[in-house]
């Protein structure tokens, strides 16, 4: 009984080598040929042309009145409504009264003291008659001016010196310069539009009580912008080189063009751009309005060749390079750069550039190169 048991176990051992062995070799012929299929690897490729590219740069800039003014006064009084209501948005001419400060006390204040003036002089005319034979006249027709509503008139010239002095002494001469003080002073009492615009803001309504130097209301020029545009500081110098610009809306549509008018030479610490101002020229048939905001365009076209990758070609200023069947690291250095795609020096003409992430490269892969057909 265990003799049958010991023969029948090494049937069963043999039938089992017979069987597995032949399956065992076959798992590892396939482990190999599947290894060696796996060493093989296609990768996207571009073949390097180094050029001059005309390379489109792009930022945003908000439209500006070129002259933007804040009205406020020089003289304390009450705020009195000029040729027309002033709300934000409403126009006026050059020349036209915006805004006037009451001026009633102080207008009739000058007239008395012109009438004193005149009594003091009225007083004096005997004695002129008397020591200044001939000079009664021009002081007579002096006085007549002196009465009215009109300005205080010249003094009489070519006074002699005994009669500057007699008229220095009694203080005609002093009080003559005080009255012409105080009526140069009530040209402050009006605000007269420096230029045609239009209202941008209202701080202060008609039958309020003012202050020097509050401001009243902010008023900018119209048909005359600028447009700031913040640019980076590694763009900036390509700005300088092209000098003029595009303006379109968000649709794409040209707008305006522009020349750049100054540059600021402080830089915002929290974008580290620095802002361009560029003159505003409107397209024919469209309408410029203060506050737009508007795309700006130049083509910029470097003298130095580059060449134009995806930017999913460089990492951390590397490319990978293809040499017969293997890849190593070229370091490039980006000189710009849009939205899909970077321009690079440091490549040769003719060098085989991956266009695509594949990895680390191995000494035990074989690459071979496919033309990429994203490549533009």
């Amino acid at each position: 009984m265990k003799r049958s048991q010991i023969i029948l176990l090494g049937i069963a051992v043999v039938l089992s080598g017979i069987i597995y062995i032949p399956i065992a070799m076959n798992a590892k012929k396939y482990e190999k040929q599947t290894k060696e299929e796996n060493k093989i690897v296609e990768v996207p490729t571009t073949i390097v042309e180094n050029q001059q590219h005309d390379i489109p740069m792009s930022s945003y800039g908000q439209v500006a009145p070129n002259t933007e003014l804040m009205v406020s006064f020089e003289v304390q009084g009450k705020l009195v409504q000029g040729d027309k209501r002033l709300k934000p948005g409403v126009s006026f001419r050059k020349g036209q009264l915006l805004y006037k400060i009451d001026a009633t006390e102080t207008l009739l204040s000058i007239k008395s003291r012109k009438m004193a003036l005149v009594g003091v002089i009225n007083q004096n005319l005997p004695d002129i008659a008397l020591d200044f034979p001939g000079q009664v006249k021009k002081w007579e027709t002096f006085v007549a001016a002196m009465i009215g509503d009109a300005t205080i008139p010249e003094l009489p010239t070519k006074m002699s010196n005994k009669e500057f002095r007699f008229w220095s002494s009694r203080n005609v001469l002093t009080e003559y310069y005080s009255i012409a003080s105080l009526e140069e002073r009530v040209k402050k009492y009006y605000y007269f539009a420096p230029f045609s615009g239009t209202v941008t803001e209202i701080y202060s309504e008609p039958g309020s009580i003012v202050n020097p130097g509050v401001q009243i209301a902010k008023i900018a020029r119209t048909g005359e912008f600028e447009l700031k545009v913040p640019v980076a500081l590694s763009d900036l110098e390509y700005y300088k080189k092209q000098k003029t610009a595009r303006f379109t809306n968000p649709e794409g549509d040209l707008m305006a063009t522009g020349s750049i008018i100054r540059i600021s030479d402080v830089v915002n610490q929290r974008t580290q751009s620095a802002d361009i101002y560029y003159s505003v020229k409107p397209e024919e048939g469209t309408q410029i309005y203060n506050g737009l905001y508007l795309n700006v365009e130049i083509d910029f076209i470097p003298e130095m060749e580059m060449m134009a990758l995806p930017r999913r070609a460089v990492t951390d200023g590397k490319v990978l390079v293809l040499e017969g069947t293997k890849l190593s690291y070229v370091d490039v250095l980006q000189q710009n750069r849009k939205p899909d795609t970077v321009y690079v020096t440091g490549l040769q003409n003719g060098q085989v550039v991956v266009t695509e992430q594949v990895g680390a490269p191995s000494d035990d892969i074989i690459y071979e190169s496919v033309p990429d057909t994203k490549q533009k």
